[in-house]
């Protein structure tokens, strides 16, 4: 899932066709299985997600835990080439990056007519198979999350092709700003270019938190203290699970059933 179009990288050798060397594993990956990062005038590492700025370019793997490494590790002055400075805290400045576009994305969406919010219109979206992805406030109700588990199974087996994927990534007040106010807890991503845009921001935003669907926020919260891994989870799975923070942070009922 590319976040945006992607340029060649003409200081580099290529590894493959369009494909980038992550250099914490050293594994060839897509263009979009990576964040390109080159040095600022500043001499600063810059996160480059739309992989527009010039200048030679590093690649990690999409995931915090290999921006965190590469970081520690002091491997951005190798692959660039250069004396480099940067925040020890890398890792979340990137999480907040790709947060932001997520965020913008879904707004776009909206405005596009390609995303409803409510649990009603949720509800019907996805079980009349127009739903791409399932989006869910961290705060959302068990009771809520089990409900659109149902219509998810729903709709794929009334022939609306597999489950749609339900990613919980986001709080309920970063949604609600995004989504033009008021008590945002489900929302559904629609077919279209806005649409699909958006799915790819939110995946982009999972794969790098290593919270894909059916994953368990708190094990990426251990991934990033220990080594890091390839995070390559894909939007196609449903949510079997409800996270650390669903199962401590459920809102009422009543007032998740008009949001």
């Amino acid at each position: 899932m590319a976040l945006d179009s992607d340029e060649e990288d003409k200081d580099e050798p290529e590894v493959g066709v369009n494909e980038r060397m992550c250099i914490v594993s050293c594994k060839a990956m897509a263009p979009e299985d990576v964040i390109r990062f080159v040095r600022g005038p500043d001499g600063a590492v810059v996160p480059d997600l739309r992989r527009r700025l010039p200048g030679r370019g590093a690649h990690v793997a999409l995931s915090r835990a290999a921006v965190d490494q590469a970081m520690r590790r002091k491997l951005f002055a190798r692959a660039l080439r250069a004396e480099v400075t940067g925040p020890a805290d890398l890792g979340a400045v990137v999480d907040q990056l790709l947060a932001k576009s997520a965020l913008g994305a879904l707004g776009m969406a909206r405005k596009a007519g390609q995303l409803v919010t409510g649990a009603a219109k949720v509800d019907a979206a996805i079980r009349s198979g127009q739903a791409l992805l399932l989006v869910q406030a961290r705060e959302a109700a068990p009771d809520g999350i089990r409900k659109m588990d149902a219509a998810r199974h729903v709709a794929a087996a009334s022939g609306h092709g597999t489950v749609i994927p339900a990613l919980r990534l986001l709080g309920a007040d970063e949604l609600g700003l995004a989504l033009g106010g008021g008590n945002v807890i489900h929302a559904a991503i629609l077919a279209g270019d806005a649409g699909s845009a958006a799915a790819k921001r939110m995946q982009a935003l999972a794969n790098y938190r290593g919270e894909g669907p059916g994953s368990d926020p708190g094990d990426a919260r251990e991934e990033r203290e220990g080594t890091a891994t390839e995070t390559g989870n894909e939007i196609g799975a449903p949510t079997e699970r409800r996270s650390r923070q669903d199962e401590g942070r459920g809102i009422d009922p009543a007032q998740e059933a008009e949001a």
